[in-house]
């Protein structure tokens, strides 16, 4: 997904400025993905550029300017939610490279740099897994979560709390695949040392 897209999401729920959609970003993806504000609005000026949303209106009583989706943003917006997320490309997991590299060079410790990433992910799981918890409270009585009386936050439609657990469990799934891969790397490098002796 690109930036661009997820404005186009935001702004389909009516018209808002840069750091509007920046904090509702956030607020919806779990803050998972951090945008800066100077991100948001170089974003929103090429959405101008190609005709994908409009300022809706001049600037309020704090020189901000609203941008509401076209037609044409909003058929752009339609095509995204219908076509699947590829993964054709080649991804660039700095972890894979880093022990791809580690595992052809001399006096690296293989090993150690494994035992070192698995609890740095155990780490980050078990946050993630404190965040799901929270998140799942959350949603289960939202409007003690929030004290809002219509259950969402503001400025966030119903599925808000929804959409940051999906993130959420998402990052918690990914980081037990991790550690999952980290065990398979342990036990290729054991066995390749062991063979090596042999």
């Amino acid at each position: 997904m690109s930036v661009r897209q997820g404005l186009l999401a935001l702004l389909s729920d009516g018209p808002k400025y840069g750091a509007q959609l920046r904090a509702e970003f956030e607020e919806r993806t779990g803050g998972s993905w951090p945008l800066n504000v100077g991100q948001v609005y170089t974003t929103l000026g090429r959405l101008e550029r190609d005709g994908l949303v409009a300022p809706d209106g001049g600037p309020d009583e704090e020189g901000r300017i609203g941008y509401r989706i076209t037609d044409a943003g909003r058929a752009e917006l339609d095509g995204w939610w219908a076509d699947p997320v590829g993964s054709d490309g080649t991804p660039r997991n700095e972890l894979a490279i880093k022990l791809a590299l580690a595992v052809t060079l001399p006096g690296v410790d293989v090993p150690a740099l494994v035992h070192a990433q698995r609890t740095a992910t155990m780490a980050r799981l078990r946050a993630l897994t404190r965040q799901k918890a929270t998140a799942s409270a959350a949603l289960d009585n939202p409007s003690a979560a929030n004290g809002s009386a219509n259950g969402h936050s503001p400025g966030v439609g119903p599925g808000g709390g929804l959409s940051r657990l999906l993130v959420i469990e998402n990052l918690v799934y990914a980081a037990e695949s991790e550690i999952r891969w980290l065990d398979h790397v342990e036990a290729r490098v054991l066995a390749r040392s062991a063979a090596a002796r042999a």
